[in-house]
């Protein structure tokens, strides 16, 4: 609800009284019914984020609020017709130069929002929209919550994400609220919950139509002060001695055995929480902003906000020079897994209407199957109303001719690996669809300007190459070639934007970027096996190292077919470093396809199928594999080096790459890595990671593995040149 609606809300509702500082974002206005309504409003911004700025601002409202005599209560809300509060400007970490820096700057909005909790009479948090992170600190502070049913209502601690904690009494007040496991649950993981699991889980006190929702929380207000609910009693069982024993020790079990001990915020949590239950509130606030000093100047939070602000960043930019033409219809060529997943993505997210092409029905009614089962488990768990799938079923649909292609804007070609089907799709959209229409194959290996070598128009084609499962990888490469015009790139940025998806621009050439780097890793990993080392102790190094599947796993998930698919274009067009090892043929040649056969490195059951991040931990091995090899297993290398020669594989390639220009700067290549791969986050990326190791001791630990295994280890010249200048790859002051 903007501001000029709360202004303009009738005789019933007009306005007494109005103050605000200059220039400030906070506004107070105050009712015939004595009741004050303080709206947050950034002027020149989509979205409200708090800022240090703003302390002094809140403190100056609250003081012109209490020195009113009438004053019933208060109610706050949001000027931004779809965000709350979004959460704090981390950008003022920045600024900070030590741990106490960082701490003070938690302990002033420990102490702002401690007035908003001791305010003499009842303060309401009206919510419409994101309500994440100092946004849900700051609704937690009053002394209820209303909320809004609507879709874009979401309730969030995410600090953890950026290797952080809620700083400002979230440690402390939502475990008090809505019981310490509940409480665990939501800050350790960062999730995002919707308006009625808000309720259900006691966060918010109602939940109800947008248009009734000010009147609500104005009636709330008048109500007084109302008791709270009594926690269910699992909750207050958790509360005891032994109860809270066992839970945190449950908790800190299973958060050692996720993190690895790589995220030091997890830990941090787990101790502040217990410190505010078991010492009270002022122990826990002081735990809580000493924490919050230490992990900002950690460094994977460093590399976790740097990951934050280059997605921002990247989001910014159209990816070429023009501005995008607007997209109305999207075409998709092919209706399999990866064709269904990407009309998924366009009717469900970007809400265009997307029209599927398959040569036999069957293909049609699959790609229709994957987004009616993947909205069913939204139905089913109450998140969507099956009106509400139905409008977005309606969006997609399919004939097995060129039958409504004629007004799509842009087509997206998810056919086999084959380059004279792609050519031939190439002809048949620029025959059968409109003058305008862009053609972007989802190829992983293919080079597009071979694809477009016949085509009438190419300078409307282009790689838009997506990661399986289409649905969860949030990442694309967008693969111009010479002749791609920028309007094309921009125009193709934009649908993957809309898609959901972070688009990193990368140059045509074998393998793209991602794929590039993630095959000599892949090899490296199978040469570990060849060298007698069990695939399990291969895929837990990696999974130590901080990569969410290792590198034998996530060959069987991804399809050993397609990875032997896209080697020998790499070694043809690239060099002998990409040929696997010559004895890895047989692994094919016996059928072995990974987890789509249920034949792989691993047993998988039969009804297994389908991509899922899942550490390789308890799978059992495949040990006919090593019979097929020649190799009979054992432990034999220490877990750091099996990590260390796949991972500066990657990361010289990755070097290569910024080198020959396949990516346009370290930042892309950092998102792709990650987004793509997995690259482990609280790294920053291979890049980041590079600087901090340095390029001399990169170099250095290249040429040492060179010397043992061999000259695929050489290091690129870039980082020889680097490493003479002692060179970054960032500037200092960034990292």
């Amino acid at each position: 609800m903007s501001q000029e609606n709360i202004l303009n809300r009738g005789a019933e509702t007009a306005i007494v009284g109005c103050a605000a500082p200059a220039h400030s974002v906070f506004t107070l206005e105050v009712r015939p019914d004595n009741i004050g309504i303080i709206t947050i409003d950034v002027i020149g911004d989509k979205v409200n984020t708090l800022k240090a700025e703003f302390a002094e601002q809140i403190a100056e409202i609250l003081q012109q609020a209490q020195a009113l005599s009438q004053l019933q209560g208060l109610v706050i809300i949001s000027g931004k017709p779809d965000s709350f509060i979004a959460g704090a400007d981390i950008s003022m970490i920045a600024a900070c130069r030590t741990a106490q820096d960082a701490r003070v700057l938690a302990q002033k909005g420990q102490s702002i929002l401690a007035q908003i909790a001791a305010f003499p009479v009842p303060v309401v948090a009206a919510i419409h929209g994101a309500c994440l992170g100092g946004g849900l600190e700051l609704a937690l502070a009053c002394h209820s919550r209303i909320c809004s049913q609507d879709d874009k209502t979401v309730l969030g601690l995410p600090e953890v994400q950026l290797g952080l904690l809620p700083g400002s009494g979230g440690t402390q007040r939502l475990p008090r609220l809505v019981g310490v496991s509940k409480a665990l649950d939501m800050i350790l993981t960062g999730r995002q919950v919707r308006a009625r699991q808000a309720l259900n889980m006691g966060l918010v006190d109602d939940v109800v139509p947008q248009d009734i929702l000010l009147d609500v929380a104005i009636q709330r207000a008048k109500a007084g002060w109302l008791d709270k609910p009594v926690l269910p009693w699992q909750e207050r069982l958790l509360s005891g001695p032994l109860g809270k024993a066992l839970l945190f020790n449950i908790v800190r079990k299973k958060t050692r055995a996720k993190t690895k001990g790589h995220y030091p915020a997890a830990e941090c949590i787990i101790d502040v929480v217990r410190k505010g239950l078991d010492h009270g509130g002022p122990a826990g606030y002081e735990a809580e902003a000493k924490a919050f000093g230490e992990l900002a100047m950690s460094p994977e939070s460093a590399a976790l906000r740097s990951l934050f602000f280059a997605t921002t960043s990247l989001k910014k930019e159209t990816g070429g020079k023009e501005q995008p033409r607007v997209i109305h219809r999207v075409g998709v060529l092919g209706g399999g897994l990866m064709g269904g997943g990407i009309a998924n993505v366009t009717a469900t997210r970007a809400g265009l209407p997307v029209r599927i092409k398959d040569i036999n029905p069957t293909g049609i009614n699959q790609a229709l199957k994957y987004t009616w089962d993947a909205l069913g488990k939204r139905v089913r768990s109450k998140r969507m109303r099956p009106a509400e799938r139905q409008r977005q079923m309606m969006l997609i649909s399919g004939s097995t001719d060129y039958c409504g292609f004629g007004n799509v804007d842009i087509v997206v070609e998810a056919v086999f690996e084959d380059l004279s089907l792609k050519q031939q799709m190439v002809a048949d959209i620029e025959h059968f669809a409109a003058p305008h229409t862009i053609f972007a194959s989802n190829t992983s290996s293919l080079p597009i300007s071979e694809i477009a070598a016949q085509a009438q128009r190419p300078e409307q084609v282009i790689g838009l190459h997506y990661f399986s499962p289409v649905d969860k990888m949030p990442l694309v490469e967008v693969i111009p070639h010479a002749k791609t015009s920028e309007v094309t790139i921009a125009t193709t940025v934009a649908l993957a934007r809309k898609q959901g998806k972070t688009a990193i621009v990368v140059a045509d050439c074998a393998g793209f970027y991602v794929n590039r780097i993630l095959a000599p890793y892949i090899n490296e990993a199978a040469r570990c096996i060849l060298d007698g080392e069990p695939i399990d102790s291969i895929d837990k190094a990696l999974v130590d190292f901080g990569f969410p599947v290792g590198p034998i796993t996530l060959l069987d998930e991804v399809g050993i077919d397609v990875g032997t698919k896209i080697m020998p274009i790499l070694v043809e067009k690239l060099g002998p470093r990409f040929a696997p090892p010559p004895s890895f043929d047989v692994i094919l040649k016996d059928g072995r396809k990974g987890r789509k056969n249920g034949r792989g490195f691993y047993l998988y059951p039969a009804k297994s199928s389908g991509f899922k991040w899942k550490k390789s931990s308890g799978k059992q091995v495949d040990s006919s594999v090593y019979t097929l090899l020649g190799v009979t297993p054992k432990a034999h290398l220490e877990s750091v080096v099996i990590a260390q020669r796949c991972v500066m594989m990657m990361l010289n390639e990755a070097a290569r790459c910024l080198d020959e220009s396949i990516i346009r700067n370290p930042r892309d290549g950092d998102i792709g890595a990650v987004f793509g791969i997995g690259f482990p986050p609280f790294l920053g990326g291979p890049f980041r990671y590079m600087d901090n190791l340095g390029a001399e001791k990169m170099v250095k630990t290249l040429n040492l593995l060179a010397q043992q295994y061999g000259e695929r280890f050489e290091p690129c010249p870039l980082l020889v040149t680097m490493a003479e200048q002692q060179q970054r790859f960032y500037p200092p002051e960034i990292v």
